[in-house]
């Protein structure tokens, strides 16, 4: 019988799996893996640099810029930074309205995520069912912000834009149609035989190890972590919500606690839309000199930002921490190694909605 010897095997930069280049260097024996590390920096953009020096006006522009997949998160986390900084109060029209935003923006990630995943395990049907389906989410998003990637909708002490009647009721019935299509959609992956041996104990990432790996946002979630910062926001606080948590771990866990956050986040919108307040959507105020730092919840976990400004609004320094560096450390210290098949490694990865542009800003 030939022995087995490790050999380490790249795969990346360029993957046809990933939206964004890595490289993944696994030491494997056979098909199995032994240790795996992720190689970043094919992408760096320099945006933290870029902003420092620059009046708030212009970081609002840069901070979505960070990611377009989650830019909305990043205005609203550096424009609630600005706000705690300059003692700057929100209507509650307008802070209701970007919960609104917020969490279309989340339906559309997840989305985008679920979309990754299946493809990567090659269901493409599935895939193209569910990135189908993101376009109505992004559809909603641009009727209620003009744009439909880089919004810029929030500034401080409000929104640019208020919500018109007509489009109140487009948003309503686009909010139908997602859930309609998410139902059936997790329907079929939750029952799917090629899921269930692609995805049910493929993996896994436990409690523990989650913790260890400081692991945030639906990874997190799906190894039993009830950790979600929309419970401290004061506007979430508002509002019927609670996290969603799985106990698995593994790869079925993460997709489904991204489906069961999809139709969270529907009736999230559904609660705004109902109680949205009348009243102005913008305060008063103006920015100026302070520090601090404002964390928010994105798609893919905690987004925070430490912000200091000078007496004129200007941004003397910045740091940014995205959540994916740290999901990406649990994925490859804790859900790689042990994995029995190198076609495994791919949707293990993309499970954990690794976003490589948060990483290499």
């Amino acid at each position: 019988m030939k022995k087995l010897v490790d050999v380490s095997i790249p795969l990346g930069p360029v993957h046809p799996c990933w939206k964004e280049p890595a490289r993944i260097k696994c030491e494997t024996r056979g098909e199995k893996v032994l240790s795996a590390e992720v190689e970043l920096g094919y992408m760096k953009k320099g945006i933290e640099r870029i902003m420092k020096g620059r009046p708030w006006q212009e970081v609002l522009f840069l901070a979505e810029r960070v990611c377009g997949i989650c830019s909305v998160i990043h205005n609203m986390v550096f424009i609630e930074g600005m706000e705690a900084i300059s003692g700057i109060t929100v209507p509650d029209r307008a802070a209701y309205l970007r919960v609104v935003v917020n969490e279309l923006d989340r339906i559309q990630s997840h989305l985008l995520a679920n979309f990754s995943f299946c493809y990567t395990i090659e269901h493409e049907t599935l895939a193209m069912y569910l990135l189908n389906t993101r376009e109505r989410a992004m559809d909603s998003l641009e009727r209620i912000t003009g744009a439909r990637v880089n919004k810029a909708y929030m500034i401080p002490g409000g929104v640019r834009f208020d919500l018109r009647d007509a489009d109140r009721a487009a948003l309503c019935a686009d909010l139908d149609y997602i859930e309609e299509a998410v139902n059936r959609y997790a329907r079929m992956f939750e029952g799917g035989p090629l899921i269930a041996t692609r995805a049910k104990g493929v993996g896994i990432l436990t409690q523990e190890q989650a913790r260890i790996a400081r692991a945030v946002g639906p990874t997190a979630r799906a190894s039993g972590i009830a950790e979600d910062l929309r419970l401290s926001h004061p506007t979430y606080r508002r509002l019927e919500f609670a996290p969603i948590v799985r106990t698995e771990g593994d790869n079925f866990a993460r997709i489904m606690v991204r489906f069961q956050e999809i139709f969270q986040s529907i009736g999230l919108v559904r609660q705004c839309l109902h109680d949205l307040p009348a009243g102005p959507i913008r305060g008063g105020g103006t920015c100026g000199a302070g520090e601090t730092v404002s964390r928010g919840e994105a798609p893919r976990g905690e987004l925070s930002y430490f912000i200091r400004s000078d007496e004129y609004g200007r941004i003397t320094d910045i740091a940014i921490r995205t959540p994916s560096i740290m999901n990406i450390d649990a994925c490859t210290h804790h859900m790689l190694p042990g994995v029995t098949s190198l076609a495994d490694v791919t949707s293990v990865f993309v499970s954990a909605d690794p976003c490589i542009a948060c990483n290499e800003r």
